[in-house]
């Protein structure tokens, strides 16, 4: 009987860096990072991590917060440029002797108070909106990084079950063949009728395991729109695969966030020294006095200024508030920089952990492969039963599976790198 094709194709589409079954080298992880499949069945077209990171950013609550804080710290910093430290105010006063003499007394007085900056003031708010613009275009920078994170999570997610269907679907294939060879054998009479009944089993098995897959591979497509809006797949063959050496804890943006956010505490530190008392207030209007009803009205000009006190009743929970602020903010950015150093060591560690996993489950998949092809020879030679067969088909097939999931793994593990350095894609 000429051998059929059944066994080359659990060879050729079992393994994700296509290796032949016969002795070649393992496959490097970048070949086979660059052969994952890319483009689910359900889903059309491809879209860079980049593209989608901007889609998904249109979507997130966090964009409108961002947005709300800068146009926040904008109206301060228009409120630090105006003339005068708090809105103006009308004042109208009247009195009469009506309840009293009845002589026909009034006077009417109208004027505006305009609050007054204390010296340093304006250049203290001034500078305390300026801080806070910037933190909140760094905070803007955080959010997006942060929902970078989400997507390279949910794209390597999808990435690995697109692998796995796609090596589920191969070996519902090659079990299909062999259940079709076996049956064809067992007609012959070179086969037992529980040979053919096995075969059959297995393809059952293979096909739910299929099934099982794809349900779940069309959640993680489900989960991927949900979060970016698109149907397109995740492009992951131009992912970054540096390990960003010259990338420093500084230049990270949540390092950054928190250096303006200090910056931001020591300036309200400042602000709230200039601001020992409230705002003096200038008062300036026209009084008309009438002394009685046979008299002539008279107009005089008023200028008022009215001082505020500051007591410690009123700045010391202030100035407690502040550099309490100033210490928290501090202490953050400090065990912040410690905690990125830490995430940086891991995420190097775990990339090459998981690059020396898919070296080794490489090499170890195209062992079984050609174990396979052997036991698949000495099957036809009728030297070896099927059960052996099967076996050896299923060890060939955890392997690859291995394969996959590791190479899976890796491109996740460097996309948590770039995360960790605080690149966005």
């Amino acid at each position: 009987m000429n051998p059929l094709p059944w066994l080359a194709a659990c060879v050729l589409a079992g393994s994700l860096a296509g290796t032949p079954a016969r002795a070649q080298p393992a496959a490097s992880p970048q070949g086979l990072l660059a052969r994952l499949p890319s483009t689910p069945g359900p889903m059309a077209g491809t879209v860079s991590l980049r593209a989608a990171l901007d889609a998904a950013w249109q979507r997130a609550v966090a964009a409108r917060e961002s947005d709300g804080q800068r146009r926040l710290a904008e109206a301060d910093r228009a409120a630090a440029d105006s003339v005068w430290a708090a809105p103006p105010a009308l004042a109208l006063s009247h009195r009469d002797d009506r309840l009293q003499r009845n002589a026909g007394a009034r006077e009417t007085e109208i004027g505006v108070a305009v609050p007054l900056w204390l010296p340093g003031q304006r250049a203290a708010r001034s500078g305390t909106a300026d801080a806070a613009l910037l933190q909140s275009l760094a905070a803007e920078q955080v959010a997006r990084l942060r929902l970078a994170g989400d997507l390279r999570e949910a794209a390597w997610q999808l990435a690995a079950l697109q692998a796995q269907t796609t090596q589920a679907d191969a070996q519902v294939q090659v079990l299909k063949h062999l259940a079709g060879d076996v049956e064809r054998r067992v007609r012959a009479g070179d086969l037992a009728r529980a040979d053919a009944l096995a075969a059959l089993a297995e393809q059952l098995a293979a096909s739910t395991l299929q099934s099982e897959v794809q349900q779940r591979l069309q959640a993680a497509n489900a989960r991927w729109t949900l979060l970016t809006g698109l149907t397109a797949a995740p492009d992951l063959t131009a992912a970054s695969t540096g390990d960003g050496a010259a990338a420093t804890a500084a230049q990270h943006p949540e390092m950054q966030l928190a250096s303006l956010s200090t910056a931001l505490a020591r300036q309200r530190v400042a602000l709230m020294r200039h601001s020992r008392r409230d705002a003096p207030e200038l008062t300036v209007g026209l009084r008309q006095d009438v002394p009685g009803r046979a008299e002539a009205a008279q107009g005089s000009l008023v200028v008022a200024l009215r001082l505020p006190f500051g007591t410690d009743g009123r700045n010391r929970p202030l100035e407690a508030a502040a550099l309490t602020q100033l210490d928290v903010a501090e202490t953050h950015a400090q065990r912040l920089r410690e905690r990125l150093d830490s995430d940086l060591a891991a995420a190097r560690a775990a990339q090459r952990s998981t690059e020396s996993q898919v070296d080794t489950e490489t090499t170890r998949a195209r062992l079984l492969r050609e174990r396979a092809s052997l036991i698949d020879k000495s099957f036809r030679a009728g030297e070896t039963s099927l059960p052996d067969l099967l076996r050896a088909l299923a060890s060939a097939a955890h392997a690859d599976s291995a394969v996959a999931h590791q190479t899976a793994a890796l491109g996740l593990a460097r996309a948590r790198l770039q995360q960790a350095l605080g690149l966005l894609p």
